[in-house]
């Protein structure tokens, strides 16, 4: 089996269509499959019937309620509930406990963040304490005399003078506010999770969600291709920095633990991908990770949509996962001036003091603001050439034709933002305008912007909308900012922002800055549409935006699930989508299961720890084919070879 273009492409020199047939996730608005999440953000713009839904939906997966047999629900006291009876009790925690709220951990309340503080005690006698012998230095001081107790304790002298010491002290946290998943929900209890990192929890979780709400059947789809036609490309922007990663091995030494196997290995930033092969899909195809700050997710989509535009892969997954809501990343954040501190809070509005309100208007994108909201979240595509689409029936939520990527060139700070962003959104734009027309583009598109609710973003990333507009004629170009209820979750964030735009294509309806009491002075608006409240709009096209720090620029074209259908009536014919949507009838009902499991409350995680593992010798080869045991199709070992031969 080839991975090359259907022979009607190669005649009319098209490449294959990159479409998107699942997606799936989470982040503090809720669930990405069903747009649960989107839907939370819309909430008052919704029909009666689908507000109760969404509440219904996250109370359960919040653990506020439980499905019970026959109907019903029943709560933690035991009483059962009718939908009307939750709806009625739970709506406001629902409210207050989702998006971006006050942390929730308690060290960032009144506990204090755990901490030492380095001092030299000048003792003016002789210090003696007793302590066990394994937590005596490795080295002790050639001044301290030991004595020996008894197998386990030993008792310490220390002459008189200096002696340097860690203090344990609790510090007052200084940023209070964060974009976390809705309370009462923990990924790690899904699954066997044995101490996996928050954000590998999530990572089992999002794709799970994907490939479930995809309506798919995974195993028969991945036995009907060569193995290697199948991709993954999944990471996060920093790594997992947590006690079960990297945070916990880095903290070993000064906090007296012991490193564990885990935490080196699990910390890995292609983490996320890593899990995904061994635990989720059983792929043996392409894989990797692309790091690019808060671009992170379009690095990613950029390297699924570049397998399949070419013919390299047919079925490609793609996300990040990121949970960096830790003392230690919010601290960097904040040292560098970036984020929403609580005092910076105060002084924008006046106040003596903030309550949980305050913190839920925290990210007030191209309003008067003072620094992003960090935030957790996890988000994935599936992604397949628009052939096998067709032929498998599966569901088309829309087409990622382009994302493109660059640099800023030279720059004064690393962190500040430069030019790049013009170029890639331009290029954006332009492939819109060729694709679907510059009608189009003018009157049924819109903005994702990366909107992190800093004042250098508000200035410079409405510069570059503003810039583009005029080049292309745009008078009133709608803009949304979804970070202002999920917070940016760093190399998700346009994740987050991909979701939202798949569920304005379902529902016809743009999220608003609910935080833009009025638009800042030094924003350029004056052919940009800012709105408080969500708006109708059938958009054919949205543009996916990120500033990410280093100067990784990238912008990404979605297109409507409508806009998709008509290229692909063009490209097959009717006939073809004609028997597509026959074939989809399957799909779809197997996604709509899916998608009412989900809604009680029971998530169907997919994790397979151990199964079916290889070594090699299990194998078969010949010149041209790999035989893998368990997989229906051989991997082809043939191979392009664009360079000529010598022989």
């Amino acid at each position: 089996m080839t991975h090359r273009h259907p022979q009607h492409y190669e005649e009319r020199g098209l490449s294959q269509l990159p479409v998107i047939v699942g997606m799936g996730g989470v982040n503090a608005a809720g669930r990405t499959s069903g747009h649960q999440a989107y839907r939370r953000t819309i909430l008052d713009a919704l029909p009666d019937t689908l507000q109760a839904q969404t509440i219904l939906a996250l109370a359960a997966m919040m653990q506020l309620v439980t499905r019970v047999e026959g109907g019903g629900w029943q709560d933690p006291q035991g009483e059962i509930l009718g939908d009307a009876d939750v709806v009625t009790r739970y709506r406001q925690h629902v409210l207050d406990h989702t998006l971006i709220r006050r942390i929730e951990d308690e060290r960032f309340g009144s506990e204090g963040l755990p901490a030492n503080r380095a001092a030299q005690l000048n003792l003016d006698t002789e210090l003696t304490f007793r302590v066990r012998r394994r937590q005596l230095p490795n080295d002790v001081p050639a001044t301290w005399q030991v004595r020996e107790i008894d197998k386990r304790m030993v008792e310490v002298v220390v002459p008189p003078g200096a002696l340097d010491v860690l203090l344990p002290e609790r510090r007052s946290a200084q940023v209070r506010s964060a974009g976390q998943l809705p309370s009462g929900f923990s990924p790690d209890t899904l699954y066997r999770s044995v101490h996996h990192p928050r954000g590998l929890a999530m990572t089992i979780f999002g794709a799970s969600d994907c490939l479930g709400q995809s309506g798919l059947d995974w195993a028969a789809l991945r036995n009907r291709l060569d193995p290697d036609a199948i991709a993954v490309y999944a990471g996060n922007s920093i790594g997992q920095l947590d006690n079960e990663g990297w945070g916990g091995l880095l903290q070993s030494f000064v906090s007296g633990t012991r490193a564990t196997s885990k935490q080196m290995p699990l910390g890995y930033g292609q983490m996320p991908a890593d899990f995904l092969n061994a635990y989720v899909l059983g792929s043996v195809g392409s894989t990797g990770a692309a790091l690019g700050a808060c671009a992170s997710f379009l690095y990613n989509l950029r390297l699924g949509l570049e397998d399949i535009r070419s013919g390299r892969r047919r079925v490609v997954m793609v996300g990040t996962s990121d949970a960096p809501i830790t003392p230690e990343i919010v601290e960097g954040f904040r040292t560098m001036g970036a984020l929403a501190d609580d005092e910076s809070l105060k002084a924008l509005d006046a106040l003596t003091l903030l309550t949980d309100s305050d913190y839920q208007r925290a990210c007030r994108p191209f309003a008067r603001n003072c620094g992003f909201t960090i935030a957790e979240s996890t988000q994935f595509l599936l992604l397949m050439d628009d052939a096998l689409a067709l032929e498998t029936g599966a569901q088309i939520l829309g087409a990622v034709p382009g994302v493109f990527v660059n640099a800023d060139g030279w720059k004064r700070s690393i962190s500040a933002p430069g030019i790049g962003n013009y170029i890639t959104l331009a290029k954006a734009v332009s492939l819109a305008s060729d694709m679907l027309g510059e009608e189009s583009v003018r009157q049924r598109s819109y903005l994702h912007a990366h909107g992190t609710s800093t004042p250098k973003n508000r200035t410079t990333e409405s510069h570059v909308f503003d810039m583009v507009a005029r080049a292309h004629g745009i008078e009133s170009w709608p803009v949304t900012a979804v970070k202002a209820f999920v917070g940016h979750s760093q190399g998700g964030a346009a994740g987050d922002q991909m979701a939202s735009a798949l569920g304005t294509f379902a529902h016809g309806v743009i999220p608003g800055i609910f935080t833009l009491d009025a638009v800042a002075d030094d924003v350029f608006a004056e052919r940009l549409r800012f709105f408080r409240d969500p708006i109708p709009f059938e958009a054919d096209a949205a543009f996916i935006n990120a500033k990410g720090f280093g100067g990784n620029n990238a912008t990404g074209l979605v297109i409507s699930p409508a806009a998709t259908e008509r290229l692909l009536t063009q490209r097959h014919g009717q006939r073809a989508i004609d028997d597509w949507k026959h074939r989809r009838e399957t799909t779809l009902a197997a996604s709509e299961a899916y998608l009412a499991t989900s809604d009680s409350g029971h998530f169907e995680v997919t994790y397979r720890f151990g199964e079916g593992v290889l070594e090699g010798p299990e194998l078969s080869m010949t010149r041209d084919t790999l035989h893998i045991p368990g997989f229906d199709q051989p991997v082809s070992l043939a191979v392009d070879n664009p360079y000529g031969r010598l022989s």
